[in-house]
């Protein structure tokens, strides 16, 4: 069967504890699907914010929701070897309870340039770092010696106290190669902030497979007045264009060529986040670099046809990047006025 469509909200790690967790409260009574949890790494801290670890609040707001599903948008097998990977899902899922966590792996080249850790083979460790913690949490005897990563693991005994569910394993892939792979061993495939219709178009000729594209797009929503619905979505993506402008050129090539931008065009809107901060690098936006972007912003039925596109596109999962003011005004209002387009 073909995934089911959804319509969750990607947030980063990099803000204070409390404020992500009303966040998600105000997701779950919203009624959006998932919240994915970007782990933010310690570039930010030189725009005001603090990395935070992904594994450890997805727990805490598995006890926080009710109903949403929360998912790692993504963690790096790099920087946790797939054994304590398996050991950190199992504490989300016994706080969430069953089908309400996805795994989401991803190399974070970024992550890995900050830690001076680079590599160059990621489809080898991407490979064993699956199949290890599909293995660990399946709960029989496991004995896998990988490329990169190995693992010797005791069955489970029957009396253990445990959840017993292997959670659905995303990969994040920009590459083509690292989308195939997703297509040949992943239950989905989550694309990169700035992905763009064509992007998922792309993306879907990769992964050649019929599984779920999670796709992360800037997003911001205001009931009445199109260009204040813009406004958060101009400030996420002249974060997120500064970003690869500064950290992940040549990562970023294909995901800005099917947008149509220039990665010089990025130069200022790079310079003004290094110089100003976000707001600065949100100035630098125009908005034809934005509608390159194709952001789901503005008025809310702004939003209902940007999301068709991105359905239409292939898209089976809409991971909002949202920002802005009054960002719980906004999750409830997509609660309100866009999520019941894509009901029933």
């Amino acid at each position: 069967m073909p995934p089911p469509f959804r319509i969750g909200v990607m947030q980063l790690t990099m803000e204070p504890l409390e404020e992500m967790l009303e966040s998600a409260r105000v997701m779950d009574d919203a009624g959006m699907d998932t919240i994915w949890l970007a782990e933010a790494y310690p570039w930010w801290r030189k725009h005001g914010m603090e990395a935070r670890s992904s594994t450890v609040v997805s727990a805490l707001m598995a006890r926080e929701t009710q109903r949403l599903t929360i998912g790692w948008g993504i963690i790096s097998p790099f920087t946790r070897h797939p054994v304590q990977v398996a050991m950190d899902a199992r504490v989300v899922q016994e706080a969430a309870g069953q089908g309400r966590f996805l795994l989401g792996f991803g190399t974070s080249k970024i992550f890995l340039n900050n830690i001076a850790s680079q590599t160059k083979k990621t489809l080898g460790p991407m490979r064993d770092a699956v199949t290890i913690v599909r293995g660990v949490l399946g709960g029989e005897s496991f004995e896998y010696e990988g490329e990169t990563w190995s693992a010797s693991v005791p069955g489970l005994r029957e009396e253990a106290d445990t959840p017993r569910e292997v959670p659905p394993v995303y990969i994040a892939a920009t590459a083509p190669k690292m989308q195939a792979l997703s297509g040949e061993i992943a239950d989905g495939c989550l694309t990169p902030s700035i992905t763009t219709p064509a992007f998922v178009r792309y993306t879907r000729k990769n992964v050649a497979a019929d599984i779920d594209i999670g796709c992360t797009i800037v997003a911001s929503i205001h009931e009445s007045d199109r260009n204040a619905g813009r406004d958060g979505a101009r400030e996420i993506a002249g974060m997120y264009l500064a970003n690869k402008f500064q950290n992940i050129k040549g990562s970023a090539d294909t995901l800005l060529e099917l947008a149509e931008i220039e990665m010089e065009e990025l130069r200022p809107v790079a310079d003004a986040m290094e110089s100003g901060g976000r707001l600065a690098a949100k100035a630098e936006v125009t908005d034809s670099l934005l509608d390159r972007c194709k952001p789901i912003a503005g008025m809310p039925e702004d939003c209902v046809a940007a999301i068709e596109e991105y359905r239409a596109a292939g898209c089976t999962h809409v991971m909002l990047e949202l920002w802005g003011d009054r960002r719980h005004d906004q999750i409830r209002l997509f609660g309100e006025k866009v999520l019941p387009h894509f009901r029933g």
